[in-house]
């Protein structure tokens, strides 16, 4: 017979895992399992142990507690019988017994939390401080302030405390006016912007109703009597009401518009001439103006304002505040500038009449102007302050000294020297 060979025997991996004998052994399997599941990470060693492993004390911990609650005990009884040699006995060992418990801890905690650099300059702040302590108990600081506080005289402190209270009483009242002053100060700059947008919007009406008018089917190409009545009424009206920024505006916006110019019109119509270049030809002897300021700015404030290019002859502009105006290009000729102030206007190419300087004169109220010679197309500048005038010509300064009077003359940059007083008074 032939010999069978042997089967071959399972492998321990191969085989099924055996019941386990008792309670005891499935739950430590089960236990094994779980942790097998668990992620790295996931639960800690100590929260392991703790739900498997049973607390043990140890008798030395044991021992410490009950020192020092005995500790505690034989400090109270002394402080109950007031027995110096029980309570420092107490104190002193249940400091050493504390510190014995404490110290392993807080070095753990250090070296936990710190590191070594940390840990050094931890120590080097402790140590500074008992170093400053005991240079100040050697040098006698300390007998210092103890000697300073024996001579105090502790009885005026309450004086002192009075002083104190009215000192912050006064300075509780400072910070509400303060408080006060600022709130005031906020309410005041709205204010005035809510003033400069209300003023914006309507000098912007006042704009588009000026405009319906002029350009209209029997707007300005018709030039009727009634439409430049209420034109007038209209910048009467809101020049009196605006400031002397908004006056700017106005004035500049009737200037470019052709609105405050003599323009000559044919004798049938009305209707303004154009001059064959894109605009409106000027008449300055029998021209008609759409808007005639007349008497609109007299006592106006135009101080530093930009008046640049405006048109502002044969207006009345007696006591016109015009200090640190910019004139540039401006046309004062027959304007009446009795008594205004032009102190540090810029009078840069500012027409001040026509003609020839030697034969132009100031207007008159009853004599027509003679725009050829300049005779009476000039403006009054009789009593006017030109202190500081920037860019003065000359032909400009001899008119100003000519025809201003002794007082103008005074005040005009340069002097008048050799130029005579024509104005005679």
């Amino acid at each position: 017979m032939t010999a069978q060979p042997n089967s071959p025997q399972p492998s321990p991996e191969s085989q099924p895992p055996q019941e386990p004998s008792n309670r005891k052994e499935e739950e430590q399997q089960a236990g094994r399992q779980i942790i097998g599941r668990v992620k790295p990470g996931a639960m800690s060693d100590n929260s392991l142990t703790a739900r498997t492993k049973p607390i043990n004390l140890n008798p030395a911990d044991i021992s410490r507690s009950w020192v020092m609650a005995a500790a505690i005990a034989v400090m109270a009884i002394g402080l109950i019988l007031n027995s110096f040699w029980l309570g420092f006995s107490g104190s002193l060992v249940a400091l050493l017994v504390s510190l014995r418990s404490i110290l392993p801890a807080a070095r753990r905690w250090m070296a936990r939390f710190l590191t070594a650099e940390e840990r050094q300059t931890l120590l080097g702040l402790v140590t500074f401080a008992f170093a400053i302590a005991g240079l100040f108990k050697f040098i006698g600081v300390y007998r210092q302030i103890s000697d300073w506080l024996t001579q105090i005289k502790w009885d005026e402190f309450g004086s002192w405390a009075e002083w104190f209270g009215a000192l912050g009483q006064i300075m509780i009242a400072v910070l509400a006016v303060y408080v006060a002053w600022e709130q005031y100060v906020i309410s005041k700059d709205l204010t005035i912007r809510q003033n400069t947008i209300t003023q914006q919007q309507t000098i912007d009406a006042y704009f588009q109703g000026i405009s319906d008018l002029a350009l209209s089917d029997e707007g300005l190409l018709e030039d009727w009597p009634q439409e430049r009545a209420f034109a007038e009424g209209r910048t009467a009206a809101i020049l009196s009401g605006v400031d002397a920024g908004g006056k700017a505006k106005i004035l500049r916006f009737l200037s470019q518009s052709k609105l405050v110019t003599p323009l000559r019109r044919d004798g049938q119509l009305g209707r303004p001439i154009l001059d064959g270049s894109g605009g409106y030809e000027e008449d300055r002897v029998s021209g008609l103006r759409v808007i005639d300021l007349g008497v609109m700015l007299a006592g106006a404030d135009l101080s530093a304002t930009d008046l640049r290019w405006t048109d502002l002859s044969d207006a009345n502009m007696v006591r016109a505040n015009l200090s640190r105006c910019d004139l540039v290009q401006a046309n004062l000729a027959r304007t009446v500038l009795y008594e205004a102030n032009l102190t540090g206007a810029d009078l840069k190419s500012t027409r001040l009449f026509y003609g020839n300087v030697e034969t132009a004169s100031p207007r008159s109220r009853l004599l027509p102007p003679n725009y050829a010679t300049g005779v009476y197309t000039g403006a009054v500048v009789e009593k006017a302050d030109l202190t500081k005038i920037q860019r003065l010509s000359e032909e400009q300064r001899y008119y100003l000294c000519a025809w201003g009077g002794e007082r103008t003359r005074a005040t005009v940059p340069g002097g008048c020297e050799g130029i005579p007083n024509k104005l005679g008074r």
